[in-house]
């Protein structure tokens, strides 16, 4: 019973981490919505879209931490990452050589 408490503490310290953390992005884009998205082994992906177009991600050990951590933050949640959610992402130079030019045979990222 000691391993279930150990590990309920732990998963509390990291959710409080995470919040944190997600409360400071907020602060700093003016508000924030979010996504919470599987990875596989490696845990869930925390997609943050600040209300200025600023994004950003966060990864927790589980499912369930992400969405303590949300919880705790006061983010609202979206259940998919949509075209009406995606469309308030502000991309800069970075994105498109990083992502975009890669692809289409540019740069592999020039000092954007």
């Amino acid at each position: 019973m000691a391993d279930t408490t150990a590990e309920t503490k732990k998963q509390d310290r990291a959710a409080a981490k995470l919040a944190k953390q997600i409360g400071a992005f907020a602060r700093q884009h003016g508000g924030a919505e979010g996504q919470l998205a599987h990875i596989g082994q490696a845990g869930t992906r925390i997609v943050l879209v600040g209300t200025d177009g600023g994004w950003g991600d966060l990864v927790a050990p589980s499912y369930a931490v992400a969405e303590r951590a949300a919880e705790k933050a006061g983010l609202t949640l979206h259940e998919e990452f949509d075209g009406d959610f995606a469309a308030r992402v502000k991309t800069g130079p970075y994105e498109w050589t990083r992502m975009a030019g890669i692809q289409l045979g540019g740069t592999a990222n020039p000092a954007a």
